[in-house]
Formats: C-alpha cells, sequence, structure tokens
C-alpha cells in the first residue's frame, strides 16, 4: 500500500519501520526531518507537509503528542485531509479526546474517506515488538481494510465501536496505568527503605498475583534510575486530563485518577520531568 505518516517519534518511528519492512510505501512528516533519517535511509519518503505526504496514499496513520496536533496535522491548513483522496483510509493512533475522533469522522465520511481512531498500548517496547494493543473507534468495513495494517504493529487488535469508542477505551486503559504505576513506584521505594535488594524481591513478586505489564517492565528502568521515556510524563498528564474531563461530563468521580494526576503534574512541573518516562514518578514520592 501506499502509506502516509504523521510523526515519527518514540512509537511513530519503529511503527513505521515495520510498515517498511514489509513492504509498503511509506511517505513520512514529522516537525523536525531529522528524526525520520533513519527511516528515510531505509527508503521512506520525505514530505514537507501532511497535505504533501497524503497525496496519492491509500492509508494515513497520525501518531503524534497532543489532540491540539491531532486536529491540526488532519484537519488544519496543510493538513492531511487536504489531499487525501476519496476511497482511503485515516487511522489516528494518537491518544487524544473521543469527541475529536467523532469530528474526525464525521469530516472524513463528507471527503469519502473512512477515519478510525485507533489509539494504542504498549510503549516504546511494545512499538519496537509489533506487540502494541491496538484500541479502535469507527466503521467495521473500515476496521477490516485497516487490520492488514493494524496487524503488522499489534498483537492485540479490536474493534470497540462506533467514532470514539477507541478513544474512551485508551481512557480506561489509561486509568488502569496510572494507579498501577504508583503502585510500582511505591512499592519499590517501601522495598528499598525498607532494606530489601529490589532486584530480588522482582523475582518473588513477579511471578505472583501482583505481577502487571509495569512491574516487568518499568521497575528494572527505575532500580537502575533509567527515567528515559518509552511514554512522555507529559504525555501521560494529557491522557488523565482527558480521562477526568469525560469522567466528569459522564457525572462520575474517580478519586483515585485525580491523586496520580496531581502526582505526575509535580513531577512535570515541580522537578521539570515531563520529557522523561512516567517510571519517573518515583522521584515525585522521594520528595514527599
Amino acid at each position: 500500500m501506499r502509506i502516509c505518516w504523521i510523526g515519527t517519534g518514540v512509537m511513530g518511528a519503529p511503527m513505521v519501520g515495520h510498515l517498511l519492512d514489509a513492504g509498503h510505501e511509506c511517505t513520512v512528516c514529522t516537525r523536525t526531518r531529522e528524526k525520520a533519517e533513519a527511516l528515510i535511509a531505509r527508503g521512506a519518503r520525505w514530505a514537507g507537509t501532511p497535505a504533501e505526504a497524503a497525496e496519492g496514499a491509500e492509508f494515513a496513520g497520525v501518531m503524534v503528542g497532543m489532540p491540539s496536533d491531532v486536529e491540526q496535522v488532519v484537519l488544519g491548513a496543510g493538513g492531511i485531509m487536504e489531499r487525501l483522496g476519496s476511497g482511503a483510509l485515516l487511522s489516528d493512533f494518537t491518544t487524544s479526546s473521543p469527541e475529536l475522533a467523532v469530528r474526525i469522522a464525521a469530516f472524513a465520511e463528507g471527503r469519502g474517506v473512512s477515519a478510525l481512531d485507533s489509539p494504542v498500548s504498549g510503549g516504546d517496547v511494545g512499538a519496537r515488538n509489533a506487540a502494541l494493543s491496538i484500541m479502535v473507534g469507527g466503521d467495521s468495513a473500515a476496521f477490516e481494510r485497516a487490520l492488514p495494517v493494524y496487524r503488522l504493529l499489534g498483537k492485540t487488535v479490536e474493534l470497540q465501536g462506533p467514532a470514539g469508542a477507541g478513544q474512551h477505551t485508551k481512557m480506561v486503559n489509561q486509568i488502569l496505568i496510572c494507579g498501577t504505576m504508583a503502585g510500582v513506584c511505591e512499592a519499590l521505594l517501601y522495598a528499598r527503605k525498607s532494606g530489601l535488594d529490589p532486584e530480588q524481591v522482582l523475582k518473588n513478586v513477579g511471578g505472583g498475583a501482583a505481577a502487571s505489564w509495569a512491574l516487568e517492565n518499568m521497575a528494572p528502568r527505575i532500580i537502575k534510575d533509567d527515567f528515559e521515556p518509552g511514554f512522555y510524563v507529559e504525555h501521560f498528564v494529557k491522557d488523565m486530563e482527558i480521562a477526568l474531563a469525560e469522567s466528569a461530563r459522564m457525572g462520575i468521580d474517580l478519586p483515585a485518577l485525580k491523586l496520580v494526576h496531581s502526582l505526575y503534574v509535580e513531577l512535570r512541573d515541580g522537578l521539570g520531568m515531563g520529557r522523561k518516562g512516567t517510571q519517573a514518578l518515583v522521584k515525585v514520592l522521594e520528595k514527599l
């Protein structure tokens, strides 16, 4: 397929790599060309704007940071929808707002384009290993057409419902992760302060009821003081704020989410670690 891809960061770059490996023709666009140089060296084409990248594409993928970025690269001046042709598929892999997903789907339908909201979970590890969980909202026929691409990127791919359902499912995912990550950081802090060897502790608790993806993948990084991003703190704060806004709109209160959100805001603003990985939450707990 001729694929247009916007965003080649920590997650987007390895995802495009899998598409190139499968023989797809990929045209990429990102804020700074330097981030795409390795992909260009592997055969990807470069485009100066999202609209340029979308010219002649059969499938357009978006993996950027914020909902405002999604709106700009899809609907804004020089955006994908200016040149994406009728019959094409648009899939937004960014974690964004359900409302924006619904709006993009309606706009795309008016242009003869099928739009899917398809946020992912699995972080940098999942992206590199093509083992992401992909949560999809949109039309079932469009979902079936997109499956060959999704299966190159993830192990778990599910259609959750109409436009916006993929983003709502990602909010469920993020609510689960925020509590789990706080628990992992608190547990390791406790282990260290009580004089235990954290690595030895993991051998026991990692094989019992406390086992989790965060414990397996993030705890070793925390023990090594490795706070480089698999997923940025600032993006996680954004996700939690979407979840809080949606829960308020639905009339439900999520006090644990509010607490963890406040800790991550302190990590981002008080400690200036917004561009570090989510496992850096332990640095806030160490200061309490």
